[in-house]
């Protein structure tokens, strides 16, 4: 599975935040995205996952001309929820009226019920949070409730994940850990991945880092 991305122009009429940009993740593989603020980074995930709309710089929503294609097939053109892209974000944003594995379970797709409950526990255990399932969210660490929104994510078995900064609200020990945790996830679920982050440290690959420009950033 390879995500290909073709950026022709990305911005806000009358301004353009990117233009002619183009790359192509590998399955298992992971492209970080750096750049100063404002350069358009996330908004680049937001093309991928078909959410720009949502996405304003100042009063004018953002609009993009691009192709998106995962395994040579165009899904640049469908609706968000059937792009097959899963996100994962700074804050962990679990649905708080439902319990650790109420919020996996609303991942998991349709099937038998036992097996999707199957699917939860080992979801559990690969976090390493076994017995959590009943627990509240907020009664959760960050660091714990990142590990349920990562695996929350991979559940929904999505042929591409977009990180944008997931890692820059944990404490440096959590940080580290937390990193280790996602790529290893990334790598066995043999998936492309595209990562925001302003911090060199995040960078899975060096030779897969692509370094936005500048002169557009605000």
């Amino acid at each position: 599975m390879t995500l290909q991305v073709h950026i022709t122009q990305l911005g806000s009429a009358p301004r353009v935040l990117l233009q002619a940009l183009r790359f192509e993740v590998p399955a298992g593989h992971i492209l970080t995205l750096m750049g100063p603020s404002g350069c358009g980074k996330s908004s680049v995930l937001a093309a991928i996952a078909g959410t720009l709309g949502s996405v304003a710089e100042g009063a004018q929503a953002l609009h993009a001309q691009a192709s998106v294609r995962l395994n040579g097939e165009e899904i640049g053109q469908r609706p968000t929820a059937q792009r097959g892209v899963g996100l994962l974000f700074q804050d962990a944003l679990l649905f708080a009226h439902l319990t650790v594995a109420e919020n996996l379970l609303f991942a998991v797709p349709p099937g038998p019920r036992a097996q999707r409950l199957a699917q939860v526990q080992q979801a559990l255990t690969e976090a390493g949070l076994q017995g959590y399932g009943e627990r509240d969210p907020a009664t959760l660490s960050g660091g714990q409730r990142a590990r349920v929104a990562l695996m929350r994510a991979l559940l929904a078995q999505p042929k591409a994940l977009l990180l944008d900064e997931p890692f820059s609200k944990l404490d440096a020990t959590l940080r580290d850990q937390f990193r280790a945790f996602v790529f290893e996830h990334i790598r066995a679920q043999n998936i492309p991945a595209v990562l925001v982050t302003h911090d060199a440290a995040d960078v899975a690959d060096p030779a897969r880092v692509l370094e936005l420009p500048t002169h557009n950033a605000t």
